[in-house]
């Protein structure tokens, strides 16, 4: 089923209540405008997109245009000033209907799926997540890069006076065949499908877990299917062949598993570990979670990487997107974010000479999906999405809270970013506790870090000559 626009206005007005209309920066901390002035702090971090599709399991999603294939960017990078990508296929789940193309570097669409962002996946765009909504195929995910129903855009790759990395697998192999639906062990669950997966950097040796959570309802009011079948399906470093890692049980009404990857066990949730003898090796590789009892699915990513991969981290709303708000008006008039002029472009550079892209966000665990497909939509380069693990996300100290615990698991793995991106005083303090060096490389849009004194910029396009000459560092 399809939720009504009626319906996320009123859910984007309960989450609004619930954390105060603000954001990471709704402790009242003095924050600073667009101008640069000093101001009163008025909330912050913002809710996820209204597309009406991004967070449901409703009608088959569409997928996106192709880049071209010889002569893109590599690894994500946006096409140049002035390239002018194709138009796309159908609409994607994550944007509200339409097609457009994606212009430049900043890619992405307001009303439907990108065209291309030139490069992404190497060539190929990363088309919209699909959300189908019964048996035969259901998906309440995303994949990395579906290939399109139009036709391939002619892009201009950025310039890159450095050159390029490899570009990653496209990641776009049609989903496993489920077969017929099975038969639930419990009652059906009611409402609208909302799963989604944990994406993960994993070291090579370290536990491979796969982590799901399994909802049906809207955002705070869903709840967890307990105690069901979920089928797991791997496509290894990005082929074009799925294999089934196995069928696992989500966690019942008492949650008893450990803490795992940072994330407690609840119901709804799975806790899978990849058998030694199929382990993943280096690389990036699709996982897709499909439900026995009505085949709604949902795709996640893992990335294979060793200690002191080259990585960098962003924040979403107010960095990514035009304003901190962004998302939770989005809900309410069901349309879809702009992001920040050449914001994407600057991203898919930095991907290009060999970052790793991570998305660190406060939002509330259910816009997973509304996340990702805000991702895919705009061109922004494929990488690894976290945001909360709670029904309300993070604000204030919370917030900061929660990136300060990001950024040390990650250190725990012995990645640490080399650029992290934001926009709020919550991300200059992680980013301190992180303690991001230089301080040049915590890069803060339209913001003055007086506390720390990271770097402010006004517009993205000052990062591109920037980023552009930088070393590749593949890996």
């Amino acid at each position: 089923m399809r939720v009504s626009r009626t319906a996320t206005g009123f859910l984007a007005l309960l989450w609004m209540v619930a954390i105060g209309c603000g954001g990471d920066d709704s402790s009242g901390a003095a924050g600073t405008s667009s101008g640069g002035s000093t101001g009163a702090g008025t909330g912050g971090k913002a809710g996820g997109s209204g597309a009406t599709g991004g967070s449901t399991s409703g009608g088959a999603g569409g997928a996106g245009g192709t880049g071209t294939t010889g002569g893109t960017a590599g690894s994500g990078a946006s096409g140049g000033s002035g390239g002018t990508a194709g138009k796309g296929g159908s609409a994607d789940s994550g944007a509200t209907g339409g097609t457009a193309g994606a212009t430049g570097g900043s890619g992405g669409a307001t009303g439907g799926t990108a065209g291309a962002s030139g490069g992404a996946a190497g060539g190929t765009s990363d088309a919209g997540p699909k959300a189908d909504g019964g048996p035969g195929g259901a998906d309440a995910g995303r994949s990395d890069a579906l290939p399109p129903e139009g036709g391939s855009p002619d892009v201009t790759p950025p310039p890159t006076d450095g050159g390029v990395c490899p570009p990653p697998p496209a990641c776009n192999a049609a989903p496993a065949d489920p077969g017929p639906a099975r038969a639930w062990r419990h009652a059906a669950p009611g409402g609208a499908a909302n799963h989604r997966g944990r994406d993960l950097f994993v070291n090579p040796g370290a536990a491979q877990w796969i982590i799901g959570n399994f909802q049906y309802g809207l955002g705070p009011v869903e709840g967890g299917l307990q105690d069901e079948e979920v089928d797991i399906y791997l496509l290894r470093n990005c082929g074009t062949t799925w294999e089934k890692l196995g069928t696992t049980l989500t966690t019942g009404a008492t949650p008893s598993r450990p803490k795992v990857e940072g994330v407690d066990d609840a119901p709804g949730r799975i806790f899978f570990e990849v058998p030694t003898g199929q382990a993943l090796g280096l690389g990036r590789h699709r996982v897709r979670l499909v439900v026995g009892g009505d085949l709604t699915a949902v795709d996640m990513f893992m990335e294979i990487v060793p200690p002191s991969t080259p990585m960098f981290v962003a924040d979403m709303d107010g960095t990514l997107t035009d304003s901190e708000t962004a998302q939770f008006f989005a809900i309410l008039t069901g349309t879809v974010p702009n992001a920040n002029p050449d914001a994407a472009q600057a991203l898919n550079i930095l991907a290009a000479k060999g970052y790793r892209p991570m998305y660190l966000t406060a939002r509330p665990e259910w816009l997973v999906k509304t996340s990702q497909d805000w991702i895919v939509a705009k061109g922004f380069p494929p990488g690894i999405l976290h945001t909360t693990l709670v029904g309300g996300g993070a604000t204030g100290p919370a917030a900061a809270m929660y990136k300060t615990e990001e950024l040390a698991m990650l250190a725990q793995k012995m990645l640490k970013p080399a650029y992290a991106i934001g926009n709020t005083n919550t991300d200059a303090d992680a980013y301190n506790a992180g303690n991001i060096q230089p301080l040049a490389n915590r890069i803060y849009f339209q913001y003055t870090d007086t506390a720390w004194m990271g770097r402010r910029i006004e517009a993205y396009s000052t990062l591109l000559p920037e980023f552009s000459g930088l070393p590749l560092v593949c890996r």
